[in-house]
């Protein structure tokens, strides 16, 4: 199978069938063996009972059906996990993604040799409420991650099927997938521009909540790209960093009190005695938290377990 279409929804009833149409021409004409895998996110319209007729007149069409909202990362990750295609694209349910793209970015993966081509959507037909925290997340995630994208949470997206069956979305983390790939090993990123269509049907999805989980998703992305396998690497430094302050400016004291200024106001009245002693509570409590951090990371088990309450096609 050379494509594998993941198209996680909620609450999109009323553009399904045109999506499904429109991506069958653009499957057809090219002459692809695909399957389109519809990830109904808990909605509560009638989107699942639009999948199964789209099942019905079409056996490429696939589905699965969370018991409740889990979230777009937690859809997605079910789709990459039951995907076949050679190669894995993904996109919004919403129409504002055009499946006319999906032949340059098939091309991209295969002919390219890309692991990752990402879409930009370099005209948006979105409010400003979107638009200016989506320009300050993706500066800040070029900074952080080392990777020049101009739009990393673009919906459309094309991946060699190896990328995704290498990385775990849970969280909101479907927002920094291309960072992912790279800590996963995959160095081959590249960006193609997208356009961008207004909505037709529905409400947009986008929250406030965002303006606070993005720059933390972001810090637990770059986090765990770095730290991951190694925590007591980041916790043990900054742990070991304010024990050593700490002793040091408890070893200045001591000289000062024992040899300099032995008739000086009491130790414990000095301001800097309890900095010093902070400083190594801090040490020391930072290193147990790498020692923790060690213990639970080769000790987990899998975070990503979902309810699915149906299914359609295998």
């Amino acid at each position: 199978m050379q494509l594998s279409i993941v198209i996680p929804l909620y609450n999109e009833a009323e553009s399904l069938p045109e999506l499904h149409d429109w991506l069958v021409r653009v499957m057809d004409s090219h002459g692809f063996s695909y399957e389109l895998l519809f990830i109904d996110d808990g909605s509560k319209d009638a989107s699942w009972q639009t999948i199964a007729a789209l099942r019905d007149k079409n056996s490429a069409v696939r589905g699965l059906r969370f018991q409740r909202n889990y979230g777009k990362s937690a859809a997605l990750q079910v789709g990459f996990e039951a995907a076949k295609g050679d190669v894995v694209i993904t996109m919004d349910a919403d129409l504002q993604d055009s499946p006319d793209e999906i032949p340059e970015l098939y091309r991209m993966i295969t002919q390219d040799d890309l692991d990752v081509v990402s879409g930009w959507k370099k005209v948006r037909h979105d409010p400003l409420s979107k638009t200016i925290p989506t320009k300050l997340y993706n500066w800040a995630a070029r900074r952080i991650t080392g990777i020049y994208l101009h739009d990393f949470n673009c919906g459309l997206k094309a991946y060699k099927v190896e990328v995704v069956k290498s990385i775990e979305l849970y969280g909101d983390m479907h927002r920094y997938i291309p960072a992912l790939a790279k800590y996963a090993g995959f160095q081959k990123i590249g960006e193609k521009v997208v356009e961008h269509r207004a909505r037709q049907y529905g409400v947009t999805k986008f929250g406030l909540n965002r303006f606070l989980n993005g720059p933390l998703d972001l810090m637990t992305v770059a986090f765990m790209g770095k730290f991951a396998k190694k925590p007591m690497h980041f916790f043990g430094a900054i742990g070991v960093f304010m024990f050593l302050l700490g002793f040091g400016l408890f070893a200045y004291m001591g000289i000062d009190k024992l040899l300099i200024h032995p008739i000086a106001e009491r130790l414990s009245t000095r301001t800097d005695f309890y900095v010093a002693l902070v400083a190594m509570i801090i040490g020391v409590q930072f290193f147990t938290a790498g020692f923790i951090a060690e213990l639970i990371g080769r000790n987990s088990s899998t975070r990503n377990h979902y309810l699915i309450s149906s299914r359609l096609g295998e």
